[in-house]
């Protein structure tokens, strides 16, 4: 417990958000999304935000965000849902075929967010020792007004 509370009290203040991987059903590894039955249906590479924390925004379900950690942003599609509790987004793990040198024509056709862009590179997580792909702080906010400088989010969406 003692490890728990130190780690928590050194995380950076943003907007006090902090970002949760998932995995779906049908998407559980990425070869899953090269399979043109798996990836029919709706798009399941969206961000989950809490209605209390897509109010405070001015965020609504279908609209895009601009996320950002420590080490880039990216630009997701909004799932309003209360799945996920306030302080708390999550984006899936696997996504982003459309980067160069991505592979399969059903993949590339949907790319998503690839939330590894999201990650630290460095250091372990706290906690369990292993890399830090969950509880990230992050900062969500709708995109900037088209042609703003510096408006364009890093992002492979």
């Amino acid at each position: 417990m003692a490890a728990l509370m130190q780690a928590t009290a050194t995380l950076p203040p943003g907007d006090g958000l902090l970002l949760v991987g998932r995995r779906s059903l049908r998407s559980n590894n990425s070869w899953m999304h090269n399979i043109s039955l798996l990836a029919s249906g709706a798009n399941r590479c969206t961000l989950w935000l809490n209605p209390v924390d897509a109010t405070e925004r001015g965020l609504a379900d279908g609209t895009d965000a601009v996320v950002t950690s420590a080490t880039g942003s990216v630009l997701a599609n909004v799932e309003v849902t209360d799945v996920v509790p306030p302080g708390v987004v999550s984006l899936p793990h696997g996504w982003g075929h459309s980067a160069p040198g991505t592979w399969g024509p059903v993949a590339t056709a949907r790319p998503g967010v690839n939330s590894n862009i999201l990650t630290p590179s460095g250091g372990l997580d706290a906690l369990a020792g292993t890399a830090v792909l969950n509880g990230i702080p992050v900062s969500v906010s709708a995109p900037a007004a088209e042609g703003a400088a510096g408006s364009e989010p890093k992002s492979d969406r």
